[in-house]
């Protein structure tokens, strides 16, 4: 059984290389009720390194499954402005914020999809402000797991409830490096790796990437000015965090109207409660004309009928399959681990931070440069040891990039 010593590295790494948390800050945690004692520590921890306040958002699947059940639609949509006030007043305080994302898979399997879409849009449309913020890295946020119990079973299907959660308590802090001696040293160290990978690729400049695989054939635009980023980020404030724990990506953004062919996913995808797996989508200068689902079909289509940019890409990241998540074996259904377990690509919003002076543009000028906006920003996996991936250059010459799913180039600075 995991100790509580190996929980307080976890809340302690959290806290220092996730959000970076400084001394009189303000921290806002969005927590899963079945996360009490652990979030506690991450509390305890938080004030014991000089926190001024921490506020909790609790979630609860039972609860969230009993209101998709039982209420109307326009209950689902009313996000109330008391919610979103509150959100906004720790950002505009300069908060740090602390998301353990840890929901049942299958929560809303039984759900008309559409109630699920709508209320996904409403809350994506209240906390639009707030998500300039994170998206802007105007403060330090990072995201991270622990398990639950349905979440463990649908990945240890065979283990009793208490079993699958020790299986996966074990997962999670070999493949986030908790179970290291120096968890924090150990990921200054990962971060240098991922910073020099990312500088071989902005070095290289590439004006277009090709991916071929089984049943992917897939060219995609990168824009001029585009930047490559990975591990660490900065806030304006000049606070390194890590927003993504664990992180295996370097990733950018595809040009929104410069994305064309076929791509399929390579594992399921986490929406909202409901799995979509073995699908794929066909683009035409950069927009969603054509997709097919084995399962989750309408699920994706409400997905990608949020609204004009849902159809359109916002990032790309490469990740090679030898990482850690990827050769641990396991589907988490869980977005933030397999999606670093594989190469991904995401529908809907583009970060600005990865065009030289996004952050600083308006709607009209980042779509000038053809930066997607979205209500919603999904990542689905497109990677497998199958994928080789080519770089275009300025001058038309193409390289290999990844070959069988790793790196083809040298991207350790060696």
């Amino acid at each position: 059984m995991i100790n509580e010593r190996m929980k307080e590295k976890y809340a302690e790494l959290a806290l220092r290389t996730g959000v970076n948390l400084q001394k009189n800050q303000a921290l806002m945690i969005n927590a899963p009720i079945e996360g009490a004692d652990f979030t506690r520590v991450v509390v305890r921890k938080a004030y014991e390194m000089g926190a001024k306040n921490v506020h909790i958002n609790w979630v609860d699947d039972e609860l969230t499954l009993l209101k998709y059940e039982n209420v109307p639609d326009d209950v689902l949509t009313d996000i109330p402005q008391w919610r979103v006030d509150m959100q906004d007043s720790f950002a505009e305080d300069g908060a740090a914020v602390l998301n353990i994302r840890s929901t049942n898979p299958d929560l809303l399997k039984d759900i008309d999809p559409s109630r699920v879409a709508k209320a996904t849009k409403a809350a994506s449309e209240a906390m639009k402000n707030f998500r300039t913020y994170t998206m802007n890295d105007k403060i330090a946020w990072s995201i991270i797991s622990i398990p639950t119990g349905d979440w463990a079973q649908k990945i240890f299907p065979d283990k009793s409830k208490e079993d699958a959660v020790e299986s996966l308590w074990d997962a999670i802090v070999k493949i986030v490096r908790v179970d290291q001696d120096d968890p924090v040293a150990a990921w200054d160290e990962h971060n240098a790796t991922l910073k020099t990978a990312r500088e071989v690729l902005n070095e290289k400049n590439y004006q277009k990437l090709i991916f071929k695989a089984p049943g992917t054939d897939l060219e995609l635009e990168l824009p001029d000015g585009h930047i490559w980023k990975g591990g660490a980020a900065e806030t304006e404030g000049g606070i390194t965090f890590n927003p993504n724990m664990p992180t295996e990506e370097v990733f950018s953004l595809p040009h929104k109207y410069g994305v064309n062919g076929t791509v399929a996913s390579t594992k399921p995808l986490n929406y909202g409660g409901s799995l979509i797996d073995n699908f794929s989508l066909t683009f035409k200068d950069g927009k969603v004309v054509d997709f097919k689902a084995e399962q989750g079909e309408d699920t994706l289509k409400h997905l990608l009928d949020t609204d004009e940019g849902a159809r359109r890409l916002g990032e790309i990241a490469l990740v090679p399959h030898e990482s850690p998540v990827s050769q641990s074996g396991l589907v988490f259904y869980n977005t933030l681990f397999d999606e670093n377990a594989s190469c991904h690509i995401a529908l809907g919003k583009a970060y600005p931070t990865n065009l030289k002076g996004g952050s600083a543009m308006n709607e009209e000028e980042l779509d000038k440069h053809g930066v997607n906006d979205s209500l919603t920003h999904v990542d689905f996996m497109i990677g497998s040891e199958k994928l080789d991936i080519d770089g275009v250059k300025t001058d038309g010459t193409t390289e290999a990039v990844f070959r069988n799913g790793t790196w083809a180039l040298n991207v350790k600075g060696e």
